[in-house]
Protein backbone atom coordinates (compact mmCIF):
# COMPACT_ATOMS: atom_id res chain seq x y z
CA UNK A 1 0.00 0.00 0.00
CA UNK A 2 2.93 2.24 0.61
CA UNK A 3 4.65 1.72 -2.52
CA UNK A 4 0.76 2.40 -4.20
CA UNK A 5 0.77 6.24 -2.12
CA UNK A 6 4.14 6.84 -2.58
CA UNK A 7 3.81 6.13 -6.49
CA UNK A 8 0.83 8.48 -6.75
CA UNK A 9 2.85 11.02 -4.68
CA UNK A 10 4.91 11.09 -7.25
CA UNK A 11 2.97 11.62 -9.69
CA UNK A 12 0.83 14.35 -7.99
CA UNK A 13 4.32 15.99 -7.99
CA UNK A 14 5.84 15.55 -11.07
CA UNK A 15 2.06 16.80 -12.34
CA UNK A 16 2.20 19.89 -10.46
CA UNK A 17 6.01 20.39 -11.67
CA UNK A 18 4.23 20.52 -15.43
CA UNK A 19 1.63 23.00 -14.97
CA UNK A 20 1.94 26.28 -16.67
CA UNK A 21 2.66 29.06 -13.73
CA UNK A 22 0.40 32.15 -14.64
CA UNK A 23 0.21 35.40 -13.40
CA UNK A 24 -3.07 37.33 -14.64
CA UNK A 25 -2.50 41.25 -15.68
CA UNK A 26 -5.63 43.14 -14.59
CA UNK A 27 -6.90 47.28 -14.88
CA UNK A 28 -9.01 49.06 -17.20
CA UNK A 29 -8.79 49.68 -21.19
CA UNK A 30 -5.08 51.62 -21.12
CA UNK A 31 -4.13 51.11 -17.58
CA UNK A 32 -0.59 50.23 -18.98
CA UNK A 33 -1.02 46.23 -18.73
CA UNK A 34 0.93 45.41 -22.22
CA UNK A 35 3.77 47.89 -21.60
CA UNK A 36 4.28 46.33 -18.27
CA UNK A 37 4.45 42.87 -19.54
CA UNK A 38 6.45 43.44 -22.02
CA UNK A 39 8.94 45.27 -19.79
CA UNK A 40 8.59 42.38 -17.43
CA UNK A 41 9.15 39.82 -20.59
CA UNK A 42 12.21 41.71 -21.52
CA UNK A 43 13.64 41.54 -18.09
CA UNK A 44 12.98 38.14 -16.82
CA UNK A 45 12.17 36.42 -19.36
CA UNK A 46 8.15 35.57 -18.77
CA UNK A 47 5.69 34.79 -21.85
CA UNK A 48 3.11 37.29 -22.40
CA UNK A 49 0.36 36.30 -23.66
CA UNK A 50 -2.53 39.41 -24.38
CA UNK A 51 -5.93 37.70 -24.63
CA UNK A 52 -6.85 41.02 -26.73
CA UNK A 53 -3.89 40.31 -29.16
CA UNK A 54 -4.76 36.59 -29.70
CA UNK A 55 -8.46 37.49 -30.59
CA UNK A 56 -7.33 40.06 -32.95
CA UNK A 57 -5.09 37.40 -34.49
CA UNK A 58 -7.96 35.19 -34.69
CA UNK A 59 -9.62 37.57 -36.11
CA UNK A 60 -7.89 38.58 -39.35
CA UNK A 61 -7.01 34.74 -40.06
CA UNK A 62 -8.17 33.68 -43.16
CA UNK A 63 -10.84 31.42 -42.95
CA UNK A 64 -11.20 31.64 -39.34
CA UNK A 65 -14.65 30.65 -38.27
CA UNK A 66 -14.80 33.12 -35.22
CA UNK A 67 -13.56 36.37 -36.95
CA UNK A 68 -17.09 38.29 -37.63
CA UNK A 69 -18.14 37.17 -33.74
CA UNK A 70 -14.36 38.35 -32.07
CA UNK A 71 -14.67 41.49 -34.54
CA UNK A 72 -18.64 42.02 -33.40
CA UNK A 73 -17.59 41.62 -29.56
CA UNK A 74 -14.53 44.38 -30.32
CA UNK A 75 -16.23 46.80 -31.59
CA UNK A 76 -19.47 46.67 -29.21
CA UNK A 77 -17.29 46.58 -26.04
CA UNK A 78 -18.27 43.48 -25.36
CA UNK A 79 -16.63 39.97 -23.85
CA UNK A 80 -15.91 37.42 -26.47
CA UNK A 81 -16.93 33.91 -25.15
CA UNK A 82 -14.95 32.28 -22.94
CA UNK A 83 -14.59 29.04 -24.90
CA UNK A 84 -12.93 30.67 -27.77
CA UNK A 85 -10.89 33.31 -25.62
CA UNK A 86 -9.59 30.14 -23.07
CA UNK A 87 -8.79 27.99 -26.67
CA UNK A 88 -6.12 30.69 -28.11
CA UNK A 89 -4.75 31.09 -24.42
CA UNK A 90 -4.21 27.16 -24.50
CA UNK A 91 -2.60 26.53 -27.84
CA UNK A 92 -0.09 29.43 -27.18
CA UNK A 93 1.08 27.71 -23.85
CA UNK A 94 0.98 24.52 -25.13
CA UNK A 95 3.19 25.75 -28.16
CA UNK A 96 5.56 28.36 -26.71
CA UNK A 97 9.11 27.11 -27.17
CA UNK A 98 9.95 29.27 -23.65
CA UNK A 99 12.22 26.83 -21.26
CA UNK A 100 10.09 28.03 -18.31
CA UNK A 101 6.50 28.38 -18.51
CA UNK A 102 5.50 30.80 -16.97
CA UNK A 103 3.47 33.55 -18.37
CA UNK A 104 1.84 36.56 -18.00
CA UNK A 105 -1.67 36.72 -18.93
CA UNK A 106 -3.07 40.43 -19.76
CA UNK A 107 -6.68 41.36 -19.94
CA UNK A 108 -8.07 37.98 -19.00
CA UNK A 109 -10.54 36.89 -16.90
CA UNK A 110 -13.07 40.07 -17.78
CA UNK A 111 -15.81 38.62 -16.18
CA UNK A 112 -17.63 35.95 -14.35
CA UNK A 113 -18.05 33.89 -17.26
CA UNK A 114 -14.15 33.93 -18.02
CA UNK A 115 -13.21 32.89 -14.47
CA UNK A 116 -16.03 29.90 -14.64
CA UNK A 117 -14.58 28.96 -18.22
CA UNK A 118 -10.71 29.12 -17.12
CA UNK A 119 -11.39 27.35 -14.16
CA UNK A 120 -13.30 24.61 -15.67
CA UNK A 121 -10.76 24.18 -18.89
CA UNK A 122 -7.37 25.30 -17.22
CA UNK A 123 -7.56 24.54 -13.55
CA UNK A 124 -5.74 20.82 -14.51
CA UNK A 125 -3.19 22.62 -16.12
CA UNK A 126 -2.21 25.79 -14.61
CA UNK A 127 -0.77 27.19 -11.54
CA UNK A 128 -2.41 30.45 -10.42
CA UNK A 129 0.47 32.63 -8.71
CA UNK A 130 -1.58 36.11 -8.48
CA UNK A 131 -3.15 38.94 -10.25
CA UNK A 132 -1.37 41.76 -10.91
CA UNK A 133 -3.36 44.78 -10.42
CA UNK A 134 -3.09 48.01 -12.88
CA UNK A 135 -4.75 51.00 -11.14
CA UNK A 136 -5.53 53.83 -13.35
CA UNK A 137 -7.96 56.54 -13.34
CA UNK A 138 -10.61 56.64 -16.13
CA UNK A 139 -9.78 59.80 -17.77
CA UNK A 140 -5.92 58.55 -18.34
CA UNK A 141 -7.17 55.36 -19.68
CA UNK A 142 -9.08 56.95 -22.28
CA UNK A 143 -7.00 59.17 -22.82
CA UNK A 144 -3.55 56.82 -23.79
CA UNK A 145 -6.25 54.57 -25.68
CA UNK A 146 -7.39 57.31 -27.88
CA UNK A 147 -3.14 58.43 -28.29
CA UNK A 148 -2.76 55.19 -29.30
CA UNK A 149 -5.46 55.01 -31.83
CA UNK A 150 -4.40 58.48 -33.65
CA UNK A 151 -0.74 57.30 -34.13
CA UNK A 152 -2.66 54.31 -35.75
CA UNK A 153 -2.58 51.05 -33.25
CA UNK A 154 -4.87 49.41 -35.88
CA UNK A 155 -7.12 48.51 -32.97
CA UNK A 156 -11.30 48.92 -33.74
CA UNK A 157 -11.70 49.87 -30.37
CA UNK A 158 -9.92 52.46 -29.89
CA UNK A 159 -12.22 55.27 -30.52
CA UNK A 160 -14.66 57.14 -27.64
CA UNK A 161 -17.51 55.27 -28.49
CA UNK A 162 -16.68 52.14 -28.04
CA UNK A 163 -14.34 53.19 -24.81
CA UNK A 164 -17.28 54.16 -23.00
CA UNK A 165 -18.58 50.57 -23.50
CA UNK A 166 -15.06 49.09 -21.91
CA UNK A 167 -14.96 51.27 -19.16
CA UNK A 168 -18.84 49.82 -18.06
CA UNK A 169 -18.24 46.31 -18.72
CA UNK A 170 -14.76 47.01 -16.75
CA UNK A 171 -16.48 48.36 -13.84
CA UNK A 172 -19.43 45.65 -13.88
CA UNK A 173 -17.52 42.86 -14.84
CA UNK A 174 -13.91 43.25 -14.23
CA UNK A 175 -13.57 44.28 -11.29
CA UNK A 176 -15.25 42.02 -9.16
CA UNK A 177 -13.31 39.50 -10.54
CA UNK A 178 -10.43 41.35 -9.35
CA UNK A 179 -12.33 41.45 -6.17
CA UNK A 180 -12.79 37.50 -5.76
CA UNK A 181 -9.10 37.22 -5.93
CA UNK A 182 -7.98 40.05 -3.45
CA UNK A 183 -10.41 38.05 -1.06
CA UNK A 184 -7.76 34.96 -1.83
CA UNK A 185 -4.95 37.30 -0.90
CA UNK A 186 -3.60 37.03 -4.51
CA UNK A 187 -3.81 40.52 -5.44
CA UNK A 188 -1.27 42.77 -5.76
CA UNK A 189 -2.13 46.28 -6.59
CA UNK A 190 0.40 49.59 -7.85
CA UNK A 191 -0.35 52.75 -9.31
CA UNK A 192 -0.04 52.53 -13.04
CA UNK A 193 -0.59 56.49 -13.80
CA UNK A 194 3.46 56.08 -13.61
CA UNK A 195 5.79 56.08 -15.99
CA UNK A 196 6.55 52.63 -17.17
CA UNK A 197 9.74 52.14 -15.62
CA UNK A 198 8.36 53.54 -12.38
CA UNK A 199 5.77 50.93 -12.58
CA UNK A 200 8.49 48.11 -13.25
CA UNK A 201 10.17 49.18 -10.10
CA UNK A 202 6.87 49.35 -7.95
CA UNK A 203 5.81 45.83 -9.57
CA UNK A 204 9.63 44.69 -8.72
CA UNK A 205 9.55 45.27 -5.39
CA UNK A 206 6.29 42.31 -5.32
CA UNK A 207 8.00 39.79 -7.52
CA UNK A 208 10.01 37.99 -4.51
CA UNK A 209 6.81 37.67 -2.83
CA UNK A 210 5.38 35.41 -5.48
CA UNK A 211 6.75 31.89 -5.66
CA UNK A 212 7.84 31.16 -9.16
Amino acid sequence: MFKIYAAGLRHSVMSAVQKFEVLFVLGGPGAGKGTLCRLLSEKYGYVHLSAGDLLREERTKPGSKFGELIENHLKNGSIVPVEITCSLLNRAMEVSEASKKRFLIDGFPRNEDNLTGWNKVMSDKVLLKGVLFCQCSEEVCTQRCLDRGIKGSGRSDDNSETLIKRHESYINNTLPIIEHYEKQGLVYKFDSMKAPLEVLKDVEEFLPTIEW
